[in-house]
């Protein structure tokens, strides 16, 4: 590739800049306390308002009723980030049934935040809108009382260079049709992975992180080789796979994909800038210029190109994005491409990449700014003043303040981010036991990642299920580990279910990973393993490639609680499955339903093929397993009329079932998306589109069965009043009209249906 011309020269001018480059986004809310995270272009003093509304409709503005002032955090030169924290005035609290709104004022700027978001706009510029009401103030409500009034939506793996079109954009939809309806409102989001790709990454992306780096921070980081050092930005877009490989250990290339690794990042200020893209258009240039202006070979232009194609929706919708995630409760979770493909997979993965300098800066870079634009909004106690979290972000902006030359700061950040020092013999990292597996070793300040969220009638249970696995002691390096460990099984599970408030209705589980996922997929990966290819098909990140972690997890959600719902994404389709337990000794039946939501955008066509009428011919089985209480199970085998009967097995202690739920035909959304420009196809090419549109974008074909493979986002809500029932909405954007949107529903009974039927 010939040198590429920088992004900070199509940047928007630092002065043309309004003062908020991303957010407001609303984080962690309840009754006592609304936490908002932004992210400036200077330095200032923020005072965070939240104000009941007249009649509760969100129209007119009331009195304030929670407030509270603080400083921001310096991360760069033009970089600075807050999450501020109102609390009660007078001892107000907040109610259900209520639409609230919140503002912001800027004190060294003397400005308000409609004013601080189109601050620095150039002459008839339009303005940035993230209110749906005239007073341009954004709006919340809390979940409801009423289980049959709750709306959640989750959502997985937005990669905006991935197939298809973003479909995070239709959560503007569903906010603005019900905006002034706090009961009927989607009253919280939860995002269940790979919320920005620190692999996998376009080379404009990467293009784009860097400008923005340079152009926010002020200065290019001095990445650590095995021998040496080199500046971030003398790695440029498209040429990093070998130094991934070599010098940092990562695997997202392996397996014949060389290209997932080609723009990978590594410096903070490229991970910082992924997030700033991810929810705001602010930083995004009017136009990305074509490859022949930037210098880029013959070679590299219809890469570039084809990726800029991939990237459009993306940044067409970013806009509606900014404003729905400044309009409802958010909450996150890491996956692997958070930080880097595979991250934390086994062993091996952690001794290859955690061992390598580079390795291992990349990794303390992506969790440090996982922390800083995500944790941080999720969990604001642990950020307060003479917290872990505060003591991280002070080393933080002494490290970045120092332009990356205060190596202590930097080492220290590991202690309260949960990485493991390395063994000074080995250069690997270190370990500890937990009963007979190994967990990567950390601090007591480390702080953690997982969390529990009340509602007025449910729980939230968030897991960390990829810094607190427990890798085999005895076997292959290779070996999936399990996905939580006991001490962690302990601490993120066994914890918060052992009290149930009387008023908590419903709980929910969030699961990054898979319980249970679709049979081809489980043999393509335990052939994989059985060949030591457990990289190209993350072979590991299911449950249920580790019998003692799936039975422990089945029996600790069973055993407390008679009805759950496990909200999870990571595998690029959205369904439903059932699994209903029951215990032989106390004769209890237990349902847990797995919700999934995945991807936002990132549709392959393996996942189509599935979507569609196809995948009908061969439908998931329901599979029946029996269990003992030393944590073995088996699985039944299906009943044959032919050959060998199934063997007969005595006194198993528990069973249950698994059930693929079949999704209700699609009905129309009255929402029409933003058109993509395309240039006029010739007559060949028009030909050929319409041969396509009849044979396979038409809706019959696209009326698949059990799953989603198309880019969606869910919402979540439940039918409480007599039978109890959750129902899944999965929305996406059909082939035979992609500016339309459609709807999926899956309606699951919350008890056992075959015990309603011997009534």
């Amino acid at each position: 590739m010939a040198k590429i011309i920088p992004a900070i020269q199509f940047l928007p001018k630092l002065e043309q800049l309004p003062l908020i480059i991303t957010g407001p986004i609303l984080r962690h809310v309840q009754t006592n306390a609304v936490t908002v995270w932004l992210a400036l272009k200077k330095p200032d003093t923020v005072t965070l308002r939240v104000f009941e509304t007249e009649s509760g409709n969100g129209a007119k503005l009331a009195k304030p009723i929670l407030q509270s002032q603080q400083q921001t955090i310096a991360l760069g030169k033009n970089l600075h980030i807050l999450a501020i924290t109102a609390l009660p005035i007078a001892d107000a609290v907040l109610t259900p049934g209520q639409v609230y709104a919140y503002d912001l004022y800027f004190q060294a700027a003397g400005l308000n935040l409609d004013q601080a978001i189109n601050s620095g706009q150039e002459s008839g510029q339009e303005n940035w809108r993230i209110s749906y009401f005239a007073h341009q103030l954004p709006t919340f409500s809390l979940p409801p009382q009423d289980l049959n009034q709750l709306r959640m939506v989750h959502g997985s793996c937005r990669k905006p260079h991935g197939g298809g079109r973003d479909t995070l954009s239709c959560l503007d939809n569903l906010i603005q049709d019900a905006a002034s309806l706090a009961n009927q409102r989607p009253h919280q989001l939860f995002m269940t992975g790979d919320q920005i790709y620190g692999d996998d990454v376009a080379d404009p992306m990467l293009w784009l992180c860097q400008g923005i780096s340079q152009l926010l921070l002020g200065w290019s980081e001095e990445l650590p080789l095995e021998y040496g050092s080199i500046l971030n930005h003398e790695l440029p877009p498209g040429k990093r796979t070998e130094i991934a490989r070599i010098e940092a250990g990562m695997t997202a290339m392996l397996g014949g994909k060389e290209d997932k690794a080609k723009s990978h990042l590594f410096s903070f200020g490229e991970y910082a800038a992924a997030y700033l893209i991810a929810w705001s258009p602010v930083l995004i240039p009017k136009s990305i210029p074509n490859g022949v202006s930037l210098g880029l070979s013959r070679k590299q232009l219809k890469v570039w190109q084809s990726e800029i194609e991939g990237m459009a929706s993306f940044f067409q919708g970013l806009d509606m994005v900014r404003r729905a995630l400044a309009n409802i409760s958010v909450y996150t979770i890491c996956d692997d491409h958070d930080i880097s493909d595979d991250w934390y997979l086994n062993r091996e993965w952690c001794d290859r990449v955690l061992g390598k300098p580079l390795g291992k800066r990349t990794i303390q870079n992506g969790l440090l700014s996982y922390a800083i634009f995500q944790a941080w909004g999720n969990t604001p106690h642990h950020f307060t003043p003479g917290s872990e979290g505060a003591k991280l972000l002070q080393l933080a902006s002494q490290w970045l303040g120092s332009q990356g030359q205060d190596l202590q700061a930097k080492a220290e950040c590991d202690r309260y981010l949960g990485i493991p020092n390395n063994d000074p013999r080995t250069k690997l990292p270190q370990y500890q036991s937990d009963q007979d597996v190994l967990i990567l070793a950390r601090e007591q300040e480390a702080i953690p990642w997982h969390y529990t969220v009340m509602g007025a009638s449910h729980e939230v249970i968030v897991l960390d299920t990829r810094t607190w696995r427990g890798y085999p002691i005895a076997k292959s390096k290779l070996e999936p580990p399990m996905l939580l460990s006991p001490f962690a099984f302990k601490q993120q599970l066994q914890q918060p279910l052992s009290n149930k408030p009387k008023h908590i209705q419903a709980t929910v589980v969030v699961l990054p990973t898979n319980l249970v996922a679709l049979g081809i997929i489980d043999r393509i990966q335990q052939y994989e393993l059985s060949r030591d290819r457990v990289f190209s098909n993350d072979v590991g990140d299911s449950w249920n490639f580790h019998d003692t972690a799936f039975i422990t997890l089945l029996l600790n959600l069973c055993q407390k609680r008679d009805r759950v719902i496990i909200l999870s994404g990571d595998i690029h389709y959205s369904c439903a499955v059932r699994i209903v337990h029951q215990n032989h000794q106390t004769h209890e039946t237990s349902v847990i339903v797995q919700l999934t939501s995945s991807a936002i955008k990132n549709s392959e066509l393996a996942t189509r093929v599935i979507h569609t009428k196809l995948k009908s011919l061969l439908p998931e089985p329901t599979q029946h397993w029996l269990g003992w209480s030393n944590l073995k199970q088996i699985k039944l085998p299906r009943l044959k009329w032919w050959g060998k009967q199934p063997q007969q097995h005595t006194n198993p202690d528990w069973q249950y079932r698994i059930e693929w739920i079949k999704r209700q035909p699609t009905q129309a959304m009255p929402w029409r998306e933003r058109g993509i420009t395309k240039s006029p196809a010739n007559l060949g090419q028009r030909i050929w589109d319409s041969i396509v549109t009849l044979l396979w974008r038409n809706p019959w074909l696209q009326e698949g069965k059990e799953v989603v493979g198309r880019n969606n986002l869910s919402l979540v809500r439940f039918n409480w009043s007599g039978t109890k029932q959750v129902i899944q909405d999965t929305y996406w954007h059909p082939p035979w009209q992609e500016t339309a949107t459609v709807k999926s529903s899956y309606e699951v009974l919350l008890e056992d249906y075959l015990k309603r039927q011997d009534r």
